[in-house]
């Protein structure tokens, strides 16, 4: 037994499919900032030398939380791509980041507020923050890095990579 569709049907069926195809856009579109991200870039990066071995480095950068819904910071990390591989940095408190910079007057003032544990950032806000690390690496090579990648870690696992 043949099954054939008549224009009536055929007509139907492809009104049908649109309505579900207009549908499945405006929800799509209505769900674009429930998106939990972070953008932005790192906008300065100072270095000081420490000792031989190692050396801090101040990240300024810039973020904006583009989603509905608050960005809670559970952990912050920082690496830098040099001729040797990747190398990860120990973060610093705030109260360290201070003492850096009476200590090194070559890095400049402090223009940010650090970025740390729990701070929020709001949905739809822009915010500049800086973070104080330390590499075990000579200074030199961390200026002649390839890359510096932040990574901000929300609460709920979400990652952010600044670069």
């Amino acid at each position: 037994m043949a099954f054939f569709l008549n224009r009536q049907q055929i007509a139907a069926i492809g009104v049908g499919l649109g309505v579900v195809a207009v549908g499945l856009g405006i929800y799509s579109y209505s769900q674009r900032s429930a998106h939990l991200e972070l953008t932005g870039s790192v906008l300065k990066v100072r270095t000081q030398a420490t000792d031989e071995i190692g050396c801090v480095a101040i990240l300024d950068f810039r973020v904006t939380n583009p989603s509905d819904y608050p960005w809670i910071v559970k952990n912050v990390e920082v690496t830098a791509d040099i001729a040797e591989g990747t190398i990860d940095a120990a973060t610093a408190a705030e109260s360290d980041a201070r003492r850096a910079f009476e200590a090194y007057p070559l890095l400049g003032q402090k223009f940010n507020d650090g970025l740390k544990q729990r701070d929020r950032i709001g949905p739809h806000e822009t915010v500049d923050r800086m973070v104080a690390v330390r590499f075990e690496a000579p200074e030199s090579r961390i200026t002649e890095r390839k890359k510096i990648t932040l990574r901000i870690v929300e609460l709920d696992g979400a990652v952010a990579e600044l670069h």
